[in-house]
């Protein structure tokens, strides 16, 4: 197989480790794509490409993630992930650890982490990689690395993430969510919401936010009954779609332009957790993206032609 084919086979794979240690779409691609150069740029021949892929990426994502954390410290509101709809890696064997780590809970937990941390936990916890070869990859010895990974199973632990086993009653309680809020069911919604539940969006300052944070299965209700049946009066649709593993939904304006999306945090038969992620800044890589302060401001002219 030549560098190309190399390349483009293990591509999944880097994708997918530069998107949990870097929580965004863009950068994972820039940092896969810098790689390629790399490689292809380079005239000695590893004696294994995944090994030197996995750890070109890495560090590549290490140094992107260093120099992102002020941007962060800086950012405008909650800050969430870029949303992902589907993870291109796929590995039967580590089905559940990829699934619960690329979720949006586990991502923001991630930001807990040195940036260190984070990527000896990803390429260890995720994706199964030896200690030899995480050495290699973060550039420490392999005992500091191990002490790395007992620091960030520390930090994780604490708060780690916890989810509906069972992915069928998963999205059977997403889609009568989506159905009550298609409906205006407010009975229904509350029925779905565990009483503590929290609604947090991320606008990152550049779009009207649904929700900084709204907590309590009352408060959330009276939201989301209030503003989604005006979304659509103005011909906002959406499509249940999952997101970073999880259920969700995809908001599009009349143009078919993406508004926002929306995840859910499902346990013990109750949504916990409502994340969406409006910032156009997050949202260009799912395509073209709808101007969400029109839409607000027509919003707004339907509420007043309402009272």
């Amino acid at each position: 197989m030549n560098k190309v084919g190399e390349f483009e086979e293990l591509r999944p794979l880097l994708f997918s480790i530069a998107y949990r240690i870097l929580g965004s779409v863009s950068e994972a691609e820039d940092a896969v794509q810098e790689a390629w150069l790399r490689f292809d740029g380079s005239a000695a021949v590893p004696t294994s490409v995944k090994a030197f892929l996995s750890t070109t990426v890495t560090r590549i994502s290490i140094d992107v993630l260093r120099s992102a954390r002020m941007r962060r410290e800086e950012y405008v509101g909650p800050w969430f992930p870029e949303p992902l709809l589907s993870d291109p890696y796929q590995d039967p064997a580590r089905s559940a650890e990829l699934a619960d780590s690329v979720s949006m809970a586990a991502l923001l937990l991630l930001e807990r982490l040195s940036p260190l941390e984070r990527s000896v936990f990803v390429l260890r916890e995720v994706f199964g990689f030896g200690f030899d070869d995480i050495a290699s990859a973060v550039g420490r010895s392999e005992p500091a690395c191990r002490q790395l990974l007992v620091r960030a199973r520390r930090h994780m632990r604490t708060g780690r993430p916890r989810f509906e086993a069972d992915r069928q009653k998963r999205e059977e309680l997403a889609r009568r969510f989506f159905d009550a809020l298609r409906e205006g069911d407010v009975s229904g919604l509350r029925d779905l919401l565990a009483t503590d539940v929290q609604m947090v969006g991320d606008g990152g300052g550049k779009a009207p936010q649904l929700a900084r944070a709204v907590a309590g299965a009352e408060n959330v209700t009276r939201l989301l009954a209030s503003v989604f049946p005006l979304l659509a009066r103005i011909d906002v649709t959406f499509e249940p779609h999952e997101v970073n593993a999880q259920p969700g939904a995809v908001f599009r304006g009349r143009d078919g332009k993406v508004l926002h999306t929306l995840a859910l945090d499902v346990l013990d038969g109750r949504i916990q957790t409502i994340r969406t992620v409006i910032n156009p800044d997050k949202l260009g890589h799912l395509g073209p993206v709808a101007d969400a302060w029109t839409v607000s401001d027509e919003v707004k002219r339907v509420r007043r032609r309402m009272r």
